[in-house]
């Protein structure tokens, strides 16, 4: 689903995604799944995931299954989340939409370590965006 080569993901082109090393697993039933394998500068002071870049994962996971959705770019209006237990090695999210008009999307994620333990969640709500380059 996602080209790692041209750092595309689910078809958009995000440039941040490929730097931070997100991986776009597949589509399922409107819900995204990516994963991140944690290396020594995905990590905080304890050695363990940076709170920035478990939102950006949550961001990418929402903000994919939102424009999936809508069928065009999306931005973050607003993002609340919640941080529940440490990450470490290869976290996996999943992003879906829980409601949606022609506009405004309500959005929620979740991200789980290697065994199935929740390290992190939230919901957000994205706005539609006219595409790059259009008037």
């Amino acid at each position: 689903m996602g080209d790692w080569e041209s750092g595309t993901v689910f078809g958009a082109q995000i440039p941040f995604v490929r730097y931070c090393g997100i991986e776009a697993l597949d589509v399922t039933e409107g819900r995204t799944r990516l994963r991140l394998v944690l290396g020594p500068d995905h990590a905080n002071n304890l050695g363990i995931a940076h709170g920035g870049i478990l939102c950006t994962l949550l961001d990418v996971a929402m903000g994919t299954a939102a424009r999936l959705a809508a069928g065009g770019p999306v931005v973050t209006l607003d993002m609340q989340t919640r941080f529940l237990n440490p990450g470490r090695g290869t976290l996996e999210a999943e992003g879906r939409v829980t409601r949606g008009g022609r506009s405004v999307l309500f959005c929620e994620a979740t991200i789980r370590d290697a065994q199935g333990t929740p390290v992190a969640s939230a919901t957000g709500v994205m706005k539609t965006v006219a595409p790059k380059g259009a008037a």
